[in-house]
């Protein structure tokens, strides 16, 4: 709808004030680079990011110029002649950016746009497009299903659900400070915990309260979110919530531990050190630090 490829079934799209709802898309000026790239097979490379300036009636000198200048941007020099089935998935990633670029676009649209690339090669092109971004100052907009992505390429960041914007923060207040339940378990991995007031009015999650933690005035009970991150373990139970480790992944740099707490399950990170202290089918104390707990209304 922002590119003008669809029809709001109501609404308006307003642009710096103006609205370009019914705006033709090529009037429109932006560039955009779809899930598939949508590259031009039977051009070449310098002939696809020329593409855009050709059909806009640019000189062919200008033309050559300003793909020099974008294959030196997008990291791709002396690539001109080249067919596209002789590029790499990341080297078509960096043509479409180009092309989409050419025309000097007011507004970047990016679909999906790594979502076709393995893992090593995403990470890599999400600190590129990110740098590129900022080097170009382009309002940029992304859809992208991958929290990191987000994470990493945003200054703000809206997350969707059931039709309607659920929160639209900074990336770090998404992750630390969700608005409520569907967006702390969407952005990250989480831990969703019910708790309520006991008779003494102290916070209780798992039938062991919470020292320090309070509930908004008038709510008796709701939810919180801790990430594994902020799960502290600890060898003596008394004053903690009983648990079995059920699982243990170890990622190398972080070792993920899955932890069944009287029939719910608990995720906890904790860093390589702790390795030999980690076994599965031992016992270990959960300790939610109040001040890592966001207290979510249900």
């Amino acid at each position: 709808m922002i590119a003008g490829l669809e029809e709001p079934s109501q609404g308006a799209v307003f642009l710096d004030g103006k609205d370009i709802t019914h705006l033709p898309t090529h009037k429109r000026n932006f560039g955009m680079v779809f899930q598939s790239l949508a590259l031009f097979p039977h051009l070449t490379v310098g002939e696809n990011i020329a593409y855009p300036l050709r059909i806009r009636g640019v000189d062919r000198k200008t033309q050559q110029e300003r793909v020099k200048e974008l294959l030196a941007l997008v990291q791709l020099p002396g690539y001109a002649h080249r067919s596209i089935s002789q590029l790499s998935g990341g080297q078509r990633q960096r043509v479409a950016i180009a092309r989409a670029l050419a025309h000097a676009p007011s507004l970047f649209l990016l679909d999906e746009p790594l979502s076709a690339l393995d893992a090593k090669l995403r990470e890599a092109m999400q600190m590129e497009l990110r740098q590129l971004q900022q080097k170009l100052g382009v309002t940029t907009i992304v859809v992208t299903h991958d929290q990191r992505e987000a994470m990493t390429m945003a200054d703000l960041v809206v997350v969707m659900g059931d039709g309607r914007i659920r929160q639209a923060a900074p990336p770090i207040e998404i992750y630390r400070k969700p608005a409520d339940a569907f967006v702390a378990g969407f952005i990250g991995s989480t831990n969703l915990l019910e708790v309520e007031l006991d008779s003494a009015g102290r916070v209780v999650a798992l039938g062991r309260p919470i020292p320090n933690l309070s509930l908004p005035d008038g709510m008796n009970k709701g939810l919180i979110s801790i990430r594994p991150e902020d799960i502290q373990l600890e060898k003596d139970r008394a004053n903690a919530i009983p648990g079995k480790i059920s699982f243990v992944r170890d990622l190398g740099g972080t070792i993920e531990i899955f932890i069944d707490a009287g029939g719910t399950r608990i995720i906890a990170v904790v860093p390589p050190q702790m390795r030999n202290d980690i076994q599965e089918g031992s016992d270990v104390g959960i300790v939610l630090p109040a001040e890592s707990c966001v207290v979510l209304k249900q």
